[in-house]
């Protein structure tokens, strides 16, 4: 089959590689659609977390060998450690994600865990199906924030990660919502989906400050907009310096919480989330320009705001 692989430091290629055979208790599904995450474009120039040769991909939707619909939560996790009995999947021990340490979508077929594929309702598109993924970690985000809803949220990144965070907080009632993001294009997209203001940067004061970039600036800045008692979120990965004043923490009370991904209830409730929102905002591509397109996001291509992949076959 065809596959897009990671085969070097920032580094991808379309390659010609052997079909995945699945194992016990796995389904093979036919990739109908694969998003590029942010995570991938950053976590490739220096590996790491994932290593080469590697076929990543982590956000789709598929068909089975019947023709059911799709989407698949890909983490795998153990159900019995102790993170697993309390019901954090997401934070299991031994987890593993596809796409990270199994191979992923980024090609024709994937061999997945048939207990976290998950069927869509009839009406939901494939475009929107694949879109789930990054709806979920909003939904977790928003749940670590544990604000009420009529909070004052603000927003930083308007990549597919912030968007669906701006999606969940006004589906839960958020009294307003600032997004910030240097890109026009993505201000642009924000606007569209229902922020009250958007900006360079933000100003004032917010209950909530949702990171969805993770550089030493966006997290500084995450911490100086929070109000007294707020509470910042971050989901994004690029940088590990966390770059914020410890003092105010304590001076003022203020939160700073990670949010990874999400469990899997929380993937089932994207999927049904998925029915009320706007997702149908990506630019598809066929899976033989992947490589090329997955370069120039990579080097900072700002114009297509969530791009997703078609194999031939789709």
């Amino acid at each position: 089959m065809r596959a897009m692989v990671f085969t070097g430091p920032g580094v991808v290629e379309m390659l010609e590689v052997p079909d995945p055979v699945p194992g016990p208790d796995e389904l093979l599904l036919n990739v109908a659609l694969v998003g590029i995450c942010g995570s991938e474009l950053h976590g490739i120039v220096q590996p790491g977390f994932r290593q080469p040769p590697l076929i990543m991909g982590h956000e789709f939707a598929a068909t089975t060998s019947d023709g059911r619909r799709v989407t698949v939560n890909p983490i795998v996790h153990c159900g019995s450690c102790d993170r697993c009995r309390a019901g954090a999947d997401n934070l299991c021990r031994g987890r593993e994600i596809l796409g990270v340490h199994r191979p992923g979508a980024f090609a024709e077929h994937v061999a997945v865990p048939a207990a976290l594929v998950h069927e869509l309702p009839p009406g939901l598109s494939m475009e929107s199906a694949a879109m789930v993924e990054p709806l979920a970690n909003a939904v977790h985000a928003w749940r670590v924030a544990g604000s009420p809803p009529d909070s004052q949220i603000g927003i930083i990144g308007a990549g597919p990660i912030g968007l669906a965070s701006l999606l969940v907080a006004r589906v839960e009632g958020a009294k307003s919502i600032t997004v910030a993001d240097l890109s026009p294009d993505r201000q642009r997209m924000a606007r569209k989906l229902g922020a009250d203001k958007v900006a360079d940067a933000l100003d004032g004061e917010y209950d909530v400050v949702i990171d969805a970039v993770g550089l030493r600036a966006t997290r500084r800045a995450s911490v100086e907009h929070l109000r007294s008692g707020g509470v910042s979120v971050w989901l994004g990965l690029i940088e590990p310096d966390p770059g914020f004043d410890a003092l105010s923490l304590v001076r003022a009370e203020k939160t700073v919480r990670g949010s990874f991904a999400y469990t899997d209830p929380e993937f089932s409730a994207a999927i049904e989330l998925a029915e009320e929102v706007d997702l149908e905002w990506a630019e598809v591509f066929p899976l033989e320009q992947g490589a090329s397109v997955f370069t120039e996001l990579m080097h900072g291509r700002s114009d297509v705001v969530k791009a997703l992949l078609r194999p031939g076959h789709a």
